[in-house]
């Protein structure tokens, strides 16, 4: 799986990149046909700690799955998602 990661008005750390590609790849484990990732990493403007945004699309045969989660953490943001994520993808598989 291809998996490309962007932080929208700040550069995001390679320890927080390494994070959320090694959750992100766990997505396989659920359904092997994922063909890419693509996350964003935004900062909200508003004054409240939880300002951290996180959003995953992945890109499945004849699907787009896609989920955002704001919280205070990126790392926290990235569990949510990725548990939303792997919920859609199960029930997708199961469809299939």
């Amino acid at each position: 799986m291809d998996i490309k990661i962007h932080s929208i008005h700040f550069d995001a750390d390679q320890k927080l990149l390494d994070y959320i590609n090694d959750k992100v790849s766990k997505l396989s484990l659920f359904f092997d046909h994922i063909i890419a990732g693509e996350v964003f990493l935004r900062l909200d403007k508003s004054s409240d700690k939880e300002n951290k945004i996180t959003e995953i699309k992945i890109l499945i045969p004849g699907k787009e799955l896609f989920a955002k989660k704001q919280c205070k953490s990126f790392e926290e943001a990235a569990d949510l998602v990725v548990e939303a994520l792997r919920k859609q993808v199960v029930k997708h598989k199961e469809k299939v």
